[in-house]
């Protein structure tokens, strides 16, 4: 169910005459302007990326303790790749 606080909500819903749910003027609504977040420094990106990949290593450790079968053949699998690899 909608909430009725929500601005963006009582924004959506129009009755027919054109009005918006707020109780505004018949005149329409101005576009809101987009919302454009600061740019994002190399540090900020860095940052975020060591970030996925520490959750990345740790989701993939975890898997190799739940299956170790399918960790034990995906190596298997990669040692293969590795020995018949051409430079």
């Amino acid at each position: 169910m909608p909430d009725p606080k929500n601005p963006q909500n009582a924004r959506d819903r129009q009755d027919r005459t054109g009005a918006s749910a707020e109780g505004l003027s018949g005149a329409p609504d101005s576009a809101p302007e987009p919302f454009e977040p600061p740019p994002e420094t190399a540090a900020d990106r860095r940052r975020r990326r060591a970030q996925f990949l520490r959750e990345l290593h740790e989701a993939k450790a975890l898997r190799d303790r739940i299956q170790p079968r399918r960790a034990r053949a995906a190596r298997m699998r990669q040692a293969m790749r590795m020995r018949t690899f051409r430079w």
